[in-house]
């Protein structure tokens, strides 16, 4: 474990100090009303290797806390270099009490969990995005905004994602906690009570965003229903099955499977160029 936590240190060194593709970084604490807290931020602009001029699109990262465990900095310095995704700006959202503040909107799960969703909700929408808004290059349209996360944070992400088509165009859901359910486990109806599934499926419309949804072979061993298919991967294909049957165009619908994929920022740090290159594609210029 040492060994590896050196190397990643190293690859994160090297990817901050490249000169030519240096991520330029920065933190802030953001106060909130709404959670009650100062929040931590950090936001990694594009190197000035692969800059555009002009204003640039912004994935929000749940669970910011996980950089280095992602990898992500060097993914990022990794990605620019080669030309395979468009200059964006990443604000890394630490989390607080995850169990409350990720979830879903107004329904906590059985258990009470994800009581304070609303409030995390009205802090990236109210306060965080006119926060960097004004500070940064930022495009500040729906098009112009994604927002990603893992487990618990990537519940959170379609949520949020879902409920404010006005601010968001796409959405990435790393093994996300898509079991999360509004009434305990029953064997007679294991599928059921699956508040995310729920809520799509009586939806009237697919709203206008894009959807890319990740899950591991070795994210769990549970399987509630006895099909064979462990819960992670089940949850996840029936989320997309409820997409497609609302009419969400199959080209804002991506599904990946990781063989043996773990529930672990290994694995989605291994993933994550996969959803980058979806998000921000490279674009070819005109001559």
């Amino acid at each position: 474990m040492k060994t590896n936590y050196l190397k990643k240190t190293a690859r994160w060194l090297e990817a901050a100090l490249h000169p030519s593709y240096r991520i330029m970084a920065a933190e802030h604490s953001l106060p909130s009303r709404h959670l009650k807290r100062k929040v931590k931020i950090r936001v990694l602009q594009p190197p000035a290797g692969a800059h555009r001029q002009g204003e640039l699109p912004a994935l929000y990262l749940n669970d910011g806390q996980d950089l280095e465990a992602l990898d992500l900095l060097f993914t990022l310095q990794r990605l620019y270099r080669k030309g395979k995704i468009a200059p964006f700006i990443l604000v890394a959202v630490h989390a607080g009490d995850r169990m409350q503040e990720y979830g879903t909107m107004g329904r906590p799960d059985y258990k009470k969990r994800g009581s304070r969703a609303g409030a995390y909700a009205s802090f990236l929408t109210s306060e965080l995005l006119p926060f960097l808004e004004s500070r940064y290059p930022l495009q500040g349209s729906p098009a112009g905004r994604s927002i990603a996360g893992f487990s618990l944070g990537g519940l959170s992400a379609f949520d949020l994602a879902w409920h404010h088509p006005a601010l968001f165009h796409q959405v990435g859901v790393f093994s996300g906690s898509l079991w999360w359910r509004s009434t305990p486990f029953e064997e007679s109806r294991p599928d059921a009570g699956r508040i995310v599934q729920d809520y799509v499926e009586a939806a009237a419309h697919c709203p206008p965003l894009r959807f890319w949804l990740q899950a591991g072979t070795a994210d769990e061993t549970s399987d509630r229903n006895g099909n064979g298919v462990i819960d992670a991967i089940d949850d996840t294909l029936d989320l997309m099955r409820a997409l497609q049957s609302l009419g969400c165009p199959a080209h804002s619908l991506r599904y990946v499977e990781v063989s043996g994929g773990e529930h672990r920022p290994e694995t989605w740090g291994q993933v994550m160029p996969d959803f980058l290159q979806w998000a921000f594609p490279k674009r070819a210029t005109k001559a």
